[in-house]
């Protein structure tokens, strides 16, 4: 703990002198400066309506996503009709540029939904492909023994699938989560959604106030952070339950 905190030491005293040897407040600005920016934010109403708006659209999608990953990879391993039918579509959603579906979602749909969709969008493929592997590498021998003694199918789900799932659905929410919250804020920042992390970090921009931009950075990692922990969280305590 001791070597993680100088560590972290370290690198802000070196982006300080790397800011104080550019010396230009529209290129780089110190970490003070940025502490400054966000305890100015952070007084102002606009700051937290702009982030609980952000991240209820986005952990509504990650919700959406999760949910329907999960929902199709099932119906992909119990028939293998779906899964050649949704091979192609996992393809193109992993392939195609996220700003493809930002600008589509716009005109599809306007700003208002964008955070939410482009988030389920982007965590539904991560969680498909992830529970699919789980659920087909499920070992037969218990299966086959749960077949011989007619174990009811809810029970087989919960006591051998979801087990064997976890792993798999634990890694790909770990990776989602993050994604999800970067994706999202993105699609704000091109749709220039009002009242959103995302338009503050594009306002910021706009005036050229670097401590804000930085700020907001720095908000938006937190959030990531504690998204991801609250999710890491929550699957620990189902795991124990099952």
């Amino acid at each position: 703990m001791k070597r993680k905190v100088l560590i972290i030491l370290g690198w802000v005293c070196l982006w300080q002198l790397l800011a104080a040897v550019i010396h230009n407040d529209i290129l780089m600005v110190g970490p003070l400066q940025v502490l400054s920016a966000l305890f100015s934010m952070v007084r102002q109403p606009s700051f937290w309506i702009s982030i609980i708006s952000t991240m209820t659209r986005i952990i509504a999608g990650f919700l959406a996503g999760t949910m329907l990953g999960i929902l199709l990879s099932w119906l992909a391993y119990e028939h293998s009709l779906v899964r050649e039918i949704l091979q192609p579509l996992m393809l193109f959603l992993k392939a195609v540029p996220v700003v493809s579906f930002i600008v589509l979602i716009l005109i599809w749909a306007g700003g208002k939904w964008l955070a939410f969709l482009i988030s389920m969008i982007v965590v539904m493929p991560i969680v498909y492909v992830n529970v699919l592997e789980g659920l087909t590498n499920t070992p037969a021998g218990l299966l086959e023994m749960a077949q011989v003694f007619r174990i009811p199918k809810k029970t087989v789900v919960r006591r051998i699938y979801s087990r064997s799932v976890r792993p798999y659905l634990v890694s790909a929410l770990s990776l989602a989560c993050g994604m999800a919250v970067k994706s999202g804020i993105a699609a704000e920042v091109v749709g220039q959604v009002r009242n959103t992390i995302g338009n503050g970090v594009y306002m910021s921009k706009v005036f050229l106030a670097i401590d804000e931009l930085f700020a907001w950075t720095f908000m938006i990692l937190v959030l990531s952070w504690l998204f991801e922990k609250a999710v890491t969280v929550l699957l620990e305590k189902a795991g124990k339950r099952l």
